[in-house]
């Protein structure tokens, strides 16, 4: 069972790294709410220790993620008190081992590799990030059909994860020298990886952004067409992260694509202006894309939809 103390530390970890999806976060009932908090406190352990690793070694990195893996499958004992509350979490919930070890092999990736030749490249890597956390949070949720749901919450789960990689060009390339924009589409509009390591914004760099966004947003539409399926009482919550993470798609236009120059991060009076619209929608339709429609700042999905489980390319 998880202890106060564990929780409390989960919890803090959870509003200070990820304020947007603590505040949608906030909106679940306790019995998710709580197991989310501990999700979302490991996943971020994991992600600093590739992410916040500044002259630190791979070798050293490679290490300090095995003792992770080790640690959060049980095999090691660990006084943290995320990493112990993660393995409660796991057992009580039912997060079989190869998820975390597919989640585990892709903060590795991280530490080696830095370019992604192709979108399928890409989407490889996200299968182990963002869509491992999706299952995941839908063993938590205990939807009654988690087969119905599952495509739908990784693809919600890809969909977050690409949206920050599109707001967060300029801060992977300072902190991480990462570019998660594929290869093949830089190519296409004549980008390289230097005029990007340069910041230097371009038309043809906004073209790519634009490409980029649109995968992102069909990803938005598939993976609301799913909340449906999750329990009544977690619809909203699931929702308002779908609108939130979306709104920077907003901000990414309003700056015309330029997100080299800096980082666009949604003001908290916005997200509180979203949180009061999508709840006003919520209350007149129980339909989440009636709702999203209604709401969100991304384009209607009807026309570019690619399909559930299917998606077109926050992290």
């Amino acid at each position: 069972m998880v202890t106060e103390r564990q929780l409390s530390t989960s919890k803090s970890v959870h509003q200070r790294t990820g304020p947007t999806f603590y505040l949608a976060t906030r909106l679940l009932p306790e019995r998710v709410r709580h197991p989310t908090y501990v999700l979302y406190a490991f996943f971020r352990t994991a992600d600093e220790i590739v992410d916040d690793a500044a002259g630190v070694p791979p070798d050293e990195q490679r290490a300090e993620l095995e003792r992770l893996r080790r640690q959060a499958l049980g095999s090691e004992s660990t006084d943290d008190p995320v990493l112990a509350a993660f393995r409660e979490v796991a057992d009580e919930r039912g997060i079989s081992d190869a998820k975390i070890e597919v989640f585990v092999e892709a903060m590795q990736t991280d530490i080696d590799k830095a370019r992604y030749e192709t979108y399928d490249e890409l989407e490889t890597y996200m299968r182990g990030s963002a869509a491992a956390v999706g299952e995941m949070m839908l063993a938590i949720m205990d939807a009654d059909d988690p087969e119905q749901a599952r495509p739908h919450a990784i693809a919600l789960g890809e969909a977050f994860q690409l949206t920050n990689f599109l707001r967060d060009v300029r801060e992977d390339v300072v902190e991480r020298n990462r570019i998660y924009l594929p290869q093949t589409t830089l190519s296409r509009h004549g980008v390289t990886n230097e005029q990007i390591r340069q910041f230097d914004y371009s038309e043809s760099f906004a073209a790519v952004m634009r490409d980029e966004l649109k995968r992102a947003e069909s990803l938005y539409w598939d993976g609301v067409a799913g909340v449906q399926y999750l329990p009544a009482d977690c619809q909203l919550a699931v929702l308002l992260a779908s609108v939130l993470y979306a709104d920077h798609h907003r901000l990414i236009r309003a700056r015309e694509y330029d997100v080299l120059s800096e980082t666009p991060q949604l003001r908290t009076t916005r997200k509180l202006w979203l949180l009061a619209k999508t709840r006003w929608q919520w209350r007149f339709s129980r339909d989440p894309e009636t709702v999203f429609r209604a709401v969100s700042s991304i384009p209607d999905g009807d026309d570019n939809r690619t399909g559930t489980g299917s998606p077109m390319p926050t992290r």
